[in-house]
């Protein structure tokens, strides 16, 4: 328990990392980036967290592909 403080501060790190790459895996299959998914997706105003972008393209792969759809 002497490292609780630093790995709960990585548990985040971690956490962002797998959403991001699950994103850019779902993103790339619909022919784009993941930065230019993510820029688009914050030019046209949509407020959507890398934790519901990332369960929405694994669990819902329709709605995120309208999201994507939505984004080009």
């Amino acid at each position: 328990m002497c490292y609780a403080y630093a790995h709960r501060q990585l548990k985040k790190r971690t956490f962002r990392s797998l959403w991001i790459m699950r994103i850019n895996a779902a993103v790339r299959a619909q022919g784009m980036t993941y930065s230019q998914f993510i820029g688009k997706l914050n030019a046209k105003g949509i407020v959507l967290n890398r934790k519901v972008l990332a369960d929405l393209a694994m669990n819902e792969p329709k709605a995120f592909e309208a999201i994507v759809n939505a984004v080009k």
